[in-house]
C-alpha cells in the first residue's frame, strides 16, 4: 500500500464516520447543526465514501 492509497483510505473512513454520525443526528429529531447542514454533510459524505475507497483500492492495485 502506498502513502497515496493510505490517504484515500483514511479519507474514506472519515467520510463514513461523518455519514453515520449524520444519520444518527437526523434520526434523533433535533440535529445539533440543524437539519439542513446535517443533510448536506450526509449527502456529500455518502458518495465520498465509495469514491475514496475505490480510489484507494485502484491505487493500491496499480502499485503492487
Amino acid at each position: 500500500m502506498t502513502p497515496k492509497s493510505s490517504v484515500f483510505l483514511g479519507g474514506s473512513c472519515v467520510a463514513a464516520i461523518a455519514a453515520v454520525g449524520s444519520i444518527f443526528e437526523l434520526s434523533s429529531g433535533t440535529p445539533q447543526l440543524g437539519t439542513l447542514l446535517t443533510s448536506i454533510i450526509l449527502s456529500l459524505s455518502t458518495p465520498a465514501v465509495g469514491l475514496l475507497f475505490y480510489a484507494a483500492v485502484r491505487d493500491a492495485r496499480a502499485n503492487q
